[in-house]
């Protein structure tokens, strides 16, 4: 049976407020994810959004990240 998912990547926007500049460990509770997004740009966009309403907060930090199924084993 064919995947109706496979050959298709899909886009989300994560990340939160870290607890120091190195952005490594998220702050309890602040973590968010923002779609999934059938195109970067559209992934983009909502990054732009968001981060100009959290400017103010130097911790917090968003990745627009790519995602693909994982391949079935054989």
């Amino acid at each position: 049976m064919n995947d109706p998912l496979s050959n298709r990547e899909i886009w989300v926007v994560w990340g939160g407020i870290f607890l120091d500049t190195s952005f490594t460990e998220l702050e309890a509770g602040t973590e968010e994810l923002i779609g999934p997004f059938p195109s970067q740009a559209e992934a983009e966009k909502a990054w732009l959004e968001r981060m100009r309403r959290m400017v103010d907060i130097a911790s917090h930090r968003l990745f627009v990240l790519r995602a693909q199924p994982a391949a079935k084993p054989t």
